[in-house]
Order: C-alpha cells, then sequence, then structure tokens
C-alpha cells in the first residue's frame, strides 16, 4: 500500500477548507483516509494545526508528501 500524504477538501462552496491527511494512493480526494495530520486554510493562507511529530513518522514509514504539503510544511517552518 502506497501513503501519500495529501489535502483533503472540506467546507462549503467558495469557503475552502482543507485537512492534511495520509491516505492511501489510490483512494479518493475526500475518501476514507488513515491518519488526520493537521488542518490548513487555503483562504488566509495559514495553518491552523499541524501535527509535524506524526508527518514525520509517516516519512520514516516510507510515505511521501505531495508538492502542496511541502509548500506548507516548508511556510510553517520559516514562521515558528
Amino acid at each position: 500500500m502506497a501513503v501519500t500524504i495529501r489535502l483533503s477538501r472540506l467546507g462549503n462552496k467558495n469557503r475552502p477548507f482543507s485537512r492534511i491527511v495520509a491516505v492511501d494512493s489510490h483512494k479518493k480526494r475526500d475518501g476514507a483516509f488513515l491518519d488526520n495530520l493537521g488542518t490548513y486554510d487555503p483562504i488566509k493562507h495559514e495553518v491552523i494545526q499541524l501535527h509535524t511529530d506524526r508527518i514525520n513518522d509517516w516519512i520514516a514509514k516510507g510515505a511521501q508528501c505531495s508538492d502542496a504539503v511541502k509548500r506548507i510544511m516548508k511556510r510553517n517552518k520559516k514562521t515558528s
């Protein structure tokens, strides 16, 4: 099973809200996920919650991050 760390879209029409999730790469974008790793507000471009220890644990197990999640983590690292 190939695990990917990517964004899952939530929210209403014209008010998107994203979850950062670990999911089987063959699942749908908003389908069942393995672990909730954080939340992100794409309108304000701010991370609401980010569990870096759990993200690093998934990466150590072989999960691949999407480009969007890499950018979010890099931006969050600069601000903290």
